[in-house]
């Protein structure tokens, strides 16, 4: 695990656009596909999957892998368990079937198909004790159920230059899951990225989501940390600093990175900034009530304003968020 002084090439860039809603425009298909990408949207009802088991070679980096994965199923267990914590028990006989079920995959050297969640569940079943059956019942909705989006095999293309997962319509039941296997999804391709000599950039819209589920945010202070080893770079983008501010864990993420940008920001999230940043008053007056395309750069110690006046050509169109030049073809 890489100490916090480490992170600080990461990039968290906080955005702020007066007069937009986040659930309306901010869509990323059009770029995505207009730069040869691809867009995987997953929800309950759709024939996505991503499988919450998959495990790149090297996912350790060099230690048992089934290690950091058992970490990565006790916050999922519980985190599909409701509200109570897992029991030492419980703990016990989820890394215990965590490693049987990867067993005959890791002996293959990671060939053939990789477990799922449902041969975790069956593993469960296998066991003697009733905690394991406990934990078996409490997860079936999302591995037997009607929710078991992420308990089959991955069949999405996952090698796409660049990779945009779409968890908007995941729902409430499942979202919170959703972002700890979509985060996992990630970690995979950085890994696999390195093994190829590639660097990775990750970008993570609406970052303060995360930070409204304990284990979510936990995983990505994890991955937030890690990446950066593995040559991955990691960039957080939101539009309600208040609520991301709100998170200690977000706090420290904010306080450490090296690079910010701030765009537009409200009066509440200006004065939060400048306590955590040391931004004066003169320099707020660039993020406030300002246009678009203007704001503050951090970097280091020093603190910027700039003017970004985008030429309206074929990556602007793609980019654009706004709905009446979308609407109305005027870009």
């Amino acid at each position: 695990m890489l100490e916090p002084y480490e992170w600080k090439r990461s990039r968290t860039v906080l955005r702020r656009e007066s007069g937009s809603n986040p659930a309306d425009l901010v869509d990323y298909r059009p770029l995505i596909e207009g730069l040869g990408g691809e867009v995987i949207s997953i929800s309950a009802t759709s024939s996505n999957h991503i499988n919450a088991m998959d495990m790149e070679q090297g996912y350790g980096d060099g230690e048992n892998p089934v290690v950091l994965k058992s970490e990565f199923l006790l916050s999922l267990c519980e985190q599909l368990m409701g509200d109570r914590l897992l029991s030492a028990k419980e703990k016990s006989i989820i890394d215990r079937c965590t490693a049987k079920v990867y067993q005959d995959y890791l002996r293959s050297g990671y060939q053939g198909s990789v477990p799922t969640l449902q041969d975790f569940h069956a593993e469960l079943l296998r066991q003697t004790e009733p905690e394991a059956r406990d934990v078996a019942l409490a997860i079936e909705l999302f591995t037997e159920g009607s929710l078991n989006t992420f308990a089959k095999p991955t069949n999405v293309d996952t090698d796409a230059r660049i990779l945009c997962y779409d968890i908007r319509d995941l729902g409430k039941q499942l979202l919170p899951v959703g972002m700890l296997v979509v985060l996992d999804s990630v970690f995979n391709r950085v890994i696999r990225n390195r093994a190829l000599g590639r660097n990775t950039w990750v970008y993570i819209d609406e970052i303060y989501l995360l930070f409204q589920h304990e284990y979510s945010a936990n995983f990505l202070f994890t991955l937030w940390k890690r990446v950066r080893k593995y040559g991955a770079c990691c960039t957080g983008l939101t539009q309600n600093v208040d609520d991301l501010l709100q998170s200690h864990t977000a706090r420290t993420m904010l306080a450490n990175s090296e690079f910010l940008v701030m765009l537009n920001q409200a009066a509440t999230d200006r004065a939060e900034l400048a306590r955590l940043l040391n931004i004066s008053d003169n320099q707020l007056s660039y993020i406030t009530n300002v246009d678009f395309g203007r704001g503050l750069i951090k970097c280091g110690s020093a603190i910027v304003p700039f003017m970004d006046n985008f030429p309206k050509n074929r990556l602007y169109k793609l980019m654009t968020t706004r709905l009446l030049e979308i609407s109305n073809n005027l870009v």
